[in-house]
């Protein structure tokens, strides 16, 4: 059962985090961005709304919607740890590493086993650096990268020290695999898949992801997004 949003009392101006399961195809922006309107809308003019850490519009789980004064721990909790569960499908490659992008070219996965499966697993396990994808919102000369991969021109991604602290291998139904990923900051679990598929001699897409921890916060203390709306309107307007 999903968490339900008790908002009766509520100066948000003083600081409010919002723990939300962020609904698939939304972006991150978009989810602060409806969080924001509504509370304009209760009188919270200037009020500020950001959120600590990105999800990509095909990913759900935990997003934290910082309001008020606690934008400023948006820094702080975007450092802390998180968590995944992912499927990650073998034997193909997307540009995007994942489903936003159609199928560029299949591999074979006949040699694939669940043993060599978990020792990809080890072997990527660790601190090290990790190239984003291409198709990611990292700013190249103040440009984003998916913006310079739609007009076709060469991008050439800057690698950034990550740590995986941990993988788990849920499901081995091959070509289909369901990990849970444990790691730092600034890990993208769509280079993850990526790399999954290099290290088995094959190629991998991420079909689902699902954020299930953003350092303290767990899914299971999250609430929906329009109950979190429908709640912010049932207060007194300010």
């Amino acid at each position: 059962m999903k968490e339900t949003f008790d908002l009766r009392g509520i100066n948000f101006e003083e600081g409010y985090i919002a723990v939300l399961d962020k609904p698939l195809r939304w972006t991150s922006t978009d989810v602060v961005r409806k969080v924001k309107f509504a509370l304009r809308k209760l009188g919270y003019r200037k009020i500020k709304v950001g959120h600590a850490g990105t999800l990509d519009p095909l990913a759900t789980g935990i997003l934290l919607v910082c309001i008020g004064r606690a934008t400023k721990m948006v820094d702080a909790l975007q450092a802390e740890e998180k968590e995944y569960v992912a499927d990650v499908m073998l034997g193909a490659t997307t540009p995007s590493y994942d489903l936003e992008h159609p199928v560029d070219q299949t591999y074979p996965t006949e040699h694939i086993t669940r043993e060599k499966v978990l020792e990809a697993l080890a072997s990527l396990t660790g601190e090290r650096l990790q190239s984003p994808p291409v198709y990611s919102a990292k700013k190249i000369d103040g440009t984003r990268a998916y913006e310079l991969a739609r007009a076709g021109e060469q991008v050439e991604m800057r690698k950034a020290l990550v740590n995986i602290y941990e993988m788990e291998l849920l499901e081995c139904d091959l070509p289909h695999l369901r990990i849970r990923v444990r790691c730092s900051k600034g890990t993208y679990i769509r280079s993850l898949a990526h790399e999954i598929g290099q290290a088995l001699e094959s190629g991998a897409h991420l079909t689902a992801l699902r954020r299930t921890r953003s350092g303290g916060f767990t899914l299971d203390k999250a609430g929906e997004l329009d109950d979190f709306l429908k709640k912010l309107q049932e207060t007194e307007t300010k």
